[in-house]
């Protein structure tokens, strides 16, 4: 395990070589099986309805339909998520080319918001505990076994290319220590 200010993140973060190949998962993570979508802390709840109209845009008349219906986002102070469509899609999600994609993401890539999406997805395939001290680890799935290839193919460590969404997360001085002792780790190995 490393303790990174007060953080305990997982030992595999610093070893696994990740590197997501759209081309080959079709952005399976925005669109897993399950009836639940991307978890959401409170105060991204706004965010979300702040970015939306940018969104929206980009949006299916079917996903339109279902936010319309079903709202954008389920659950709990403490536990909300996003909807999702057919227990699957992510209401969020717009196809292009066959692979599923972020509307608040793009809306955020094409300069007509500030925030870009949730930060469980934009840190996925780690997830980070409500527990005090937070702790990350590494969520294994199949469906990401292509970015587990290409990752080793292209020899890029997990934290290195997760490092703006750990930056977003924790902040710069963080992921600078996280990142220097990932590299003592790896190279005690």
């Amino acid at each position: 395990m490393i303790i990174a200010n007060e953080t305990i993140v997982e030992d595999s973060i610093a070893h696994k070589r990740f590197a997501c190949d759209l081309l080959q998962c079709k952005g399976a993570c925005c669109t897993l099986p399950g009836g639940r979508g991307a978890p959401l802390q409170d105060d991204e709840i706004d965010e979300i309805q702040r970015a939306f109209p940018f969104a929206m845009k980009y949006l299916s008349a079917t996903h339109l339909d279902a936010i319309a219906m079903h709202g954008m986002v389920e659950g709990v102070p403490g536990s909300h998520a996003t909807v999702c469509l057919d227990e699957k899609d992510c209401v969020f999600v717009y196809y292009e080319e066959n692979i599923a994609k972020c509307s608040l993401e793009k809306a955020y890539l094409a300069g007509e918001t500030t925030w870009r999406k949730p930060i469980s997805c934009h840190l996925f395939p780690l997830r980070i505990s409500r527990d005090v001290p937070e702790r990350v680890r590494y969520e294994q799935i199949r469906e990401c076994l292509p970015a587990v290839s290409n990752g080793t193919a292209k020899n890029i460590p997990l934290y290195v290319f997760l490092k703006d969404a750990l930056i977003r997360k924790f902040g710069k001085p963080w992921y600078e220590d996280f990142q220097t002792k990932c590299e003592l780790e790896n190279n005690a190995r």
